[in-house]
């Protein structure tokens, strides 16, 4: 098994970008590290479940990036499901903090009401201030490019439905848009997970495509960082799952059934836990 060291991350990023790189979020971690050929957690041994029509029910074009589709549906069912406008798009916010466009944010958060054309517009606006948060000003994007159109509102409406019915068969949710205080390390400094049913970690992933391998790393750390954090509720986890309301499937896998020689060299060397 290939295991994470700072010998492969100096020939990949070189000297440098060393040390900054050694200290990441989640996902920053995930796409640093060397996987065994199939994943730490192979992408075949979560077990597949259909919920009803999938990608094929969805409009074939959009006229907005899949990354801020994804973020809309996500935040907008956070929002559909109890959690405040303003607690779902709390990122979002601090974004637009940074670019100095907080008012024009915050009305629209006040003028959010559901899955109208004007809030999924608001909804993916929003987004757009999230990787201004995360990885700076310049990610910010052209106005033209968070424009929904008819076919692309009609998608996100679709996907945030879904996700309402997923919630509907798997139980409520517990946490989401939860951070893991107590529980990051020198090597990951930060990362944030989707949501918590009462007996399973999920991870929203809007995408055309089944999991990866790096979907099912994210998924184990944020598992192993929830155990570690302040956050009691993940002692009740029994599965760690991923749910893709683009193609209307959930993936779950009993965290039984991870190797506990896996966990092991993930908590050691990909997270920094100090045995």
């Amino acid at each position: 098994m290939e295991n994470f060291d700072l010998d492969y991350l100096q020939k990949k990023y070189g000297k440098a970008k060393t040390e900054m790189l050694s200290r990441m979020s989640v996902t920053q971690r995930v796409r640093s590290v060397r996987q065994p050929r199939l994943g730490y957690i192979k992408a075949k041994d979560f077990t597949m479940k259909m919920l009803g029509e999938g990608i094929d029910a969805l409009n074939p074009i959009e006229n907005v990036k899949p990354t801020l589709i994804g973020l809309a549906v996500d935040y907008l069912t956070r929002f559909m499901t109890g959690t405040s406008a303003a607690e779902s798009f709390r990122i979002s916010l601090l974004g637009a903090e940074m670019l100095n466009e907080s008012i024009r944010a915050k009305k629209m958060i006040e003028l959010m009401k559901g899955l109208d054309n004007a809030s999924i517009r608001y909804a993916i606006q929003l987004a757009a201030y999230d990787p201004v948060f995360r990885a700076g000003v310049f990610e910010y994007p052209p106005d033209d490019e968070i424009s929904p159109d008819e076919e692309t509102a009609e998608n996100v409406r679709t996907m945030v439905t879904r996700s309402i019915h997923f919630f509907e068969v798997f139980g409520k949710k517990i946490l989401d848009g939860f951070t893991f205080e107590g529980g990051y390390t020198d090597t990951v400094l930060k990362g944030d997970g989707d949501f918590t049913t009462h007996d399973t970690l999920w991870e929203f992933k809007v995408s055309k495509f089944p999991p990866n391998k790096d979907h099912t790393l994210q998924l184990l750390i944020y598992w192993r960082l929830g155990l570690h954090s302040i956050h009691q509720e993940f002692r009740n986890i029994k599965y760690l799952g991923i749910f893709n309301p683009r193609r209307n499937e959930t993936y779950r896998i009993a965290v039984d059934d991870i190797p506990s020689d896996v966990i092991k060299v993930v908590e050691a060397n990909v997270i920094g836990y100090m045995n």
